[in-house]
């Protein structure tokens, strides 16, 4: 029965109508700019209108903001031309305000158009991720269209410019970067960023505020060769224009890759693990868990004195390999508990007695380390076989999805999609649920993130943290001085001036985040502008960091760099980004620290 769909549907195809009679009559005149007024931009905690009077009052406000930001640009822009050129003759106020109203009237019209295009297929997967929304944030159902596109992610292979999207109120919003994809090379995309506008190459930029998600997309997708150009707002606020050159972004871009660097006189090893990969459907097909036994067998060839594995970024994958993985720094053991609800947990053992390595272990990890990251690191934790630094927590995903065909319920003809359902829950060895709290740092380092809701707390309805009850296993204790290596290193990233910038970042940003008054009066916002650009200028020494340190390819792989010019650009990019790393910087002091209660290494053959 879909009685309640329609009403629902005709109930918003209805104030949509309502509202596309007004914003016209709202634009047609200039907005009084002098006036004494602000707009709350947590949209949230704005109650819905009384009456039709009220309603029409938040949409002058909406209205006369999209107009302001606009304005303000055009203001800067003019001033800009002006500096470049002393014979350019500035527009009036007047003239910038009208245009950016004009601008402001062809969004709102292309938003109405796009939003009477929407049919039954578009409206109808929205009314049900409405209602399985209410269940947990990772149960989906996805149309035949949108499982297609899930069925083509999931293939590792795309093409643009390699950064997730979402939707976030008007505005399309990047909540993640593809590691190795053109966005990641750029490295000036960052995860946050609002796209406000979209340009092909030197084409005029068109404003994507309001935009649906999928027109966005299709704007910045493109062919492999080509640039776009995105209009980005910061999460500090500040605005910025970055050019990105469209490439294929291929499933290689996700396997390891490894480094070596010397530090005070020894050498020692870092691998990059994007994800948790592997291919269900080719047996003898890379997946991560040979690539890591490799890269290690490698490194010990070198003579590596300890390892680091960065998890930062690292969203997670197959649980399978996450085992197999823990499993080449333990003899053997349980990793994880698997749980259905009112089930007893499931408990999936490393039972390989063999070990690839067991030297000195640092592992990287950040607000997004999530998923099979999250057991691979907590597993570590609880054995005492690896110091876990970075954010003071993980992602906190602990839940398992299925993604169930529809069509197998029904005799229906045509497709009907599917549902990506959570049916399980991670629990650590301990007995310590995953879920929202994630993987607590032995050494938390402050990032940029660090007092903002990342993750899976920040969704609604996630489901609850929990604890079952402990399986017994004997932590390693690989080390004889693990406590004394933990409590300097928290000691010095306390005292570390970058670390407490850094910080002091985090908290101004977050401070941002929670101001939601904006002026409307002109010299208030351009005011209020300049003062948050003022206070931006003294964390530019963030950006500016360098370690001084040298990392170098594995010796193996210096005949492919060698061959492949593709390949050594892509090493050197990543190499000069270690070297203004931080967080590398200090993980590589941590695990020279780390005294070993053998000296022995074993590698599993």
């Amino acid at each position: 029965n879909i009685d309640f769909y329609l009403i629902a549907v005709n109930k918003f195809k209805q104030r949509l109508t309502e509202t596309q009679e007004f914003y016209k009559e709202l634009l047609k005149e200039p907005f009084d700019f002098d006036k004494e007024e602000c707009i709350n931009v947590d949209y949230d905690s704005i109650v819905y209108a009384k009456n039709k009077k009220q309603r029409l009052g938040y949409w002058r406000k909406q209205l006369k903001l999209n107009t302001l930001n606009r304005l303000y640009d055009k203001s800067e822009d003019e001033k800009q031309t002006k500096k470049d050129s002393l014979e350019y003759v500035v527009k009036s106020f007047d003239i910038l305000e009208k245009e950016a109203r004009m601008a402001a009237e062809e969004q709102m019209d292309d938003y109405y158009i796009r939003m009477n295009e929407l049919t039954d297929v578009d409206w109808y997967p929205i009314y049900i991720n409405t209602i399985v929304a209410a269940f947990d944030p990772h149960t989906y159902y996805f149309s035949p269209k949108m499982k297609d596109r899930f069925d083509i992610n999931m293939s590792g292979k795309l093409e643009g410019i390699g950064a997730r999207l979402q939707k976030k109120g008007d505005y399309t919003k990047i909540v993640s970067i593809i590691s190795g994809g053109p966005a990641w090379k750029a490295g000036e995309l960052e995860v946050g960023d609002l796209i406000l506008k979209v340009a092909q190459g030197d084409d005029e930029p068109v404003d994507i505020v309001g935009m649906r998600l999928d027109d966005a997309i299709k704007l910045i997708k493109g062919k492999k060769g080509t640039v776009v150009k995105l209009s980005l707002k910061r999460i500090d606020g500040s605005k910025k224009i970055i050019s990105i050159t469209r490439d294929v972004v291929e499933l290689e871009e996700t396997f390891a890759k490894t480094s070596t660097v010397d530090y005070n006189g020894k050498k020692y090893g870092l691998i990059n693990l994007p994800g948790f990969y592997i291919d269900f459907n080719k047996r003898n097909a890379r997946n991560s868990t040979t690539d890591m036994k490799h890269e290690i067998e490698e490194l010990k060839k070198e003579g590596i004195e300890g390892l680091l594995i960065d998890l930062r970024n690292n969203g997670g994958g197959s649980l399978k390999t996450a085992i197999e993985i823990a499993g080449l720094f333990i003899k053997k053991g349980p990793i994880v508990q698997v749980k259905y609800k009112n089930e007893k947990p499931r408990v999936d053992k490393d039972t390989d007695s063999k070990i690839q390595w067991d030297g000195a272990l640092v592992i990287l990890v950040n607000e997004f380390s999530a998923s099979a990251s999250e057991i691979f690191a907590a597993a570590m934790q609880d054995y005492n076989r690896a110091v876990i630094i970075g954010s003071k927590q993980t992602f906190g995903k602990g839940t398992v999805q299925n993604v169930l065909g529809l069509n197998r319920f029904t005799s229906y003809p045509g497709d009907i999609g599917a549902l990506k359902m959570t049916v399980q829950k991670f629990y650590r060895i301990n007995g310590g649920s995953t879920q929202l709290k994630g993987v607590e740092s032995d050494i938390a380092i402050p990032d940029r993130y660090t007092y903002m809701d990342i993750g899976e707390r920040d969704e609604e309805n996630p489901l609850k943290w929990d604890k079952i009850k402990s399986l017994e296993y004997g932590q390693i204790n690989s080390y004889i001085n693990f406590d004394k290596v933990v409590n300097n290193a928290n000691e010095r990233v306390n005292n570390n001036p970058h670390f407490n910038l850094i910080n002091d970042y985090a908290k101004w940003l977050k401070s941002n985040q929670e101001d939601t008054k904006v002026f409307l009066n002109f010299e208030d916002y351009k005011n209020d502008m300049k003062k948050h650009k003022l206070a931006s200028e003294k964390f530019d020494l963030i950006k500016d960091y360098k370690n001084d340190l040298v990392f170098k390819s594995p010796l193996y792989e210096l005949p492919l760099v060698k061959n492949d010019s593709i390949l050594a650009k892509k090493r050197e990019d990543w190499h000069a980004d270690l070297s203004k790393d931080i967080y590398i910087e200090e993980a590589l002091r941590v695990v020279s620290e780390l005294k070993l209660k053998n000296g022995k290494i074993a590698i599993k053959q």
